[in-house]
């Protein structure tokens, strides 16, 4: 996971606010139980000594969210009287939270983002299509194609003289208008550097537009007659296919990174090797077990790269007045800082990774902590 989303939050010093809550709308006592919920965490905030104007910019964002249907939640991040980064959540937070440190709290919400992976999916019959991409990020954009071929799209029989003419009028509105819809599919998907594109719909239609598509998408393509442009359609059936085929790309791109890692043997496993190599910028993508209960530590500097497992390695890099902070928010700023990526593991998915902790490395050399140290 590319995680510049996250730069804004470690361009200022702290402290920090966090909060992770349920803001869910989903019953008719949703918005007293979301005040609930909120003062509660508004409560903690100020038993940690968080101020009173971060707080009261919070509690603004919170009751003046634009909310979402159905089940979701929020993290939010604030610090001297502004909040600096809203995040709608696409599933309530696992627990409500709310911590005051000097880094922001930010694993919660990069476990739960997962692998983002851009999409487009196209919706298409033989007059136009309607179609969606999301990039990475998680940002909407949609198009309407409405094909400019509207005259005789059925391939009638007539009979006698006139049945080829007609039927070649009708192929050629087809094609005309699926041309409209490649072309948009093609521009969408650019422009969110979408790594799957779903083709649905009518599977005539579906094919000529496929047909058109440059060979590079039409790698990435999958098409299903699942779907239909009609008002009222169920869309259920063609946003299974999608969420399948994203978290395929997904899961296929974890196991990419941990080849990656193994092919090192052990070279940037562990909290201490991977440390380590942050100091260093060596780190290409960090592989970490998603823990919410991890109490571990680490000592950082103002630097991205002050980073150690003891206040004595930041005093030797001539680092004043160490602080002491959760180990994976000392682990993701480090990533921020150095341009590093990020793969949250399930614990099934790694079950011997060296603390929970490893690194695909940018590169070695005879000064590169490994396993036990170097």
């Amino acid at each position: 996971m590319e995680l510049s989303f996250l730069r804004p939050l470690y361009e200022h010093p702290g402290p920090w606010c966090s909060v992770y809550l349920d803001a869910s709308r989903d019953t008719q006592d949703a918005r007293p139980a979301l005040d609930l919920r909120w003062r509660d965490l508004a409560g903690r905030l100020a038993e940690q000594g968080a101020d009173p104007d971060t707080v009261a910019a919070l509690d603004r964002m919170v009751r003046g969210h634009a909310p979402l249907p159905g089940d979701y939640g929020l993290a939010l991040f604030a610090r001297r009287g502004r909040v600096a980064l809203t995040e709608y959540l696409h599933a309530p937070p696992i627990r409500d939270l709310a911590a005051y440190g000097p880094l922001p709290h930010t694993m919660p919400l990069v476990a739960q983002r997962g692998e983002q992976v851009a999409w487009v999916r196209v919706l298409a019959d033989r007059t136009g299509a309607d179609a969606v991409a999301v990039s990475a990020g998680g940002v909407p954009r949609r198009a309407h194609v409405r094909g400019r071929e509207s005259h005789q799209l059925r391939r009638v029989k007539p009979g006698g003289w006139s049945q080829s003419r007609y039927q070649r009028a009708a192929t050629e509105a087809w094609h005309h208008n699926a041309g409209d819809a490649a072309a948009a599919t093609v521009t969408l998907a650019e422009r969110v550097g979408a790594e799957v594109v779903v083709l649905a719909g009518d599977v005539r239609a579906t094919g000529v537009i496929a047909a058109q598509l440059p060979p590079r998408w039409q790698d990435r393509l999958i098409r299903t007659d699942a779907g239909k442009r009609a008002g009222g359609a169920d869309p259920t059936a063609m946003e299974d296919v999608t969420v399948q085929a994203v978290a395929e790309v997904a899961d296929r791109r974890i196991q990419e990174t941990l080849d990656r890692f193994g092919v090192q043997e052990d070279v940037g496993a562990g909290l201490d090797a991977v440390v380590g190599a942050l100091q260093r910028n060596q780190v290409d993508t960090m592989l970490i077990v998603d823990d919410p209960s991890s109490t571990e530590e680490l000592w950082i500097g103002s630097e991205p790269t002050e980073i150690a497992t003891d206040p004595g390695q930041l005093t030797a890099m001539a680092v004043d007045d160490p602080q002491r902070v959760r180990a994976d928010a000392a682990l993701v700023r480090a990533l921020v800082g150095t341009d590093a990526a990020v793969t949250v593991l399930g614990p099934e998915e790694a079950p011997g990774l060296t603390d929970g902790v490893g690194a695909v490395l940018r590169y070695t050399d005879a000064g590169t902590p490994g396993r036990g140290g170097a």
